[in-house]
């Protein structure tokens, strides 16, 4: 008699479980209202913080009861390798991926080659002929679609030692880069000791000397705090960074279609904020950081351009399409 109790007590705990199974999934249906996460590495006050923040607000404005984007900034939700990660799983809904990209799809690298975009003007040209035609699909192929583009911006380098005005001041400086090949690549052509690590850990890395420098946008040096454990700022504006609003195939496809329909408008309006914030911000910014005390430059960029004009060779040569995406990377917009 204990024994067939104990049988059938077995039997009704699988059942519950079944049950229980059945009623989780029904209610993380994808169909179903519920927030929506959105996580990015910027610190508040960033360039990503203030685009994601705007972007929620434009959405949350139009969906549905029930329906909301909530931002996690800071790395809260992780860095940007778990959060490309996590975006596969489906545990979150949007990522502001930049420089990683180029990890993930090899054609992402065209963006980290040296003075390729002249201007926004110019990105814009090129998104139109270039990331829409050829990157997202290759992006969404990896598992990553692509719903806009907006920015990371021109990058600049900060450091503790000197003022840059060649590439040969770069010689032997501890250089955070973040993990695409192809920033490390470029650093080392211009002599420095390039450091991968992630932006959540590069203030403590500069304040404790395990790393000499970094190299980011205004935005992200500002908002990050840089400015506080950094003597020098070389505006080198050596690469621009695009940013891609990113979702799950897989995730975006099980959405209502009017759901999808407003964060698609959205995520394409936001781009002319995110311009215009980054261009002010440019304005801004390096009058706030010489007044924190930072010393600035502007150096000459055609050496820096030359010490690292193999890159466009290697990129040619290694990467799938790559002569013919700088030459049209390069011309886009001339018509």
């Amino acid at each position: 008699m204990i024994n067939r109790i104990g049988s059938f007590s077995c039997l009704q705990w699988f059942a519950l479980a079944g049950c229980a199974a059945l009623f989780s999934g029904c209610s993380s249906d994808a169909s179903s209202p519920r927030e929506l996460k959105f996580g990015h590495v910027g610190e508040p006050g960033s360039l990503f913080a203030l685009s994601a923040d705007e972007f929620a607000r434009r959405a949350n404005e139009r969906l549905p009861e029930g329906w909301e984007i909530v931002t996690y900034g800071s790395s809260q939700l992780g860095g940007d390798e778990l959060l490309l990660q996590k975006i596969k799983l489906g545990t979150v809904d949007f990522a502001l991926p930049s420089t990683i990209m180029s990890s993930q799809v090899d054609a992402f690298g065209l963006f980290e080659m040296p003075y390729l975009v002249r201007d926004r003007m110019h990105m814009q040209s090129i998104e139109e002929e270039v990331v829409w035609t050829d990157l997202a699909p290759l992006a969404e192929a990896a598992g990553y679609k692509v719903l806009a583009v907006w920015e990371n911006g021109f990058r600049h380098v900060t450091n503790s030692s000197k003022p840059l005005e060649t590439p040969d001041d770069l010689e032997g400086i501890k250089l955070r880069t973040p993990s695409g090949v192809w920033r490390l690549k470029l650093f080392q052509a211009l002599g420095a000791n390039p450091t991968p690590m992630a932006l959540s850990e590069v203030f403590i890395g500069l304040q404790t000397g395990v790393i000499d420098g970094q190299e980011n946008p205004l935005a992200q040096i500002w908002g990050s705090k840089f400015y506080e454990v950094q003597d020098y700022l070389s505006l080198t504006g050596h690469v621009y960074t695009p940013a891609y609003l990113v979702v799950s195939p897989t995730r975006w496809g099980s959405l209502p279609l009017e759901i999808q329909s407003i964060l698609h408008e959205e995520a394409r309006a936001t781009q002319v904020y995110v311009y215009e914030t980054a261009k002010r911000l440019d304005s801004e910014l390096v009058g706030q950081i010489r007044e924190a005390g930072v010393l600035v430059n502007q150096p000459d960029r055609k050496p820096f351009l030359d010490a690292s004009a193999e890159l466009y060779i290697e990129f040619g040569l290694t990467v799938e399409s790559g002569d013919s995406l700088l030459e049209r990377a390069a011309a886009a917009g001339s018509n």
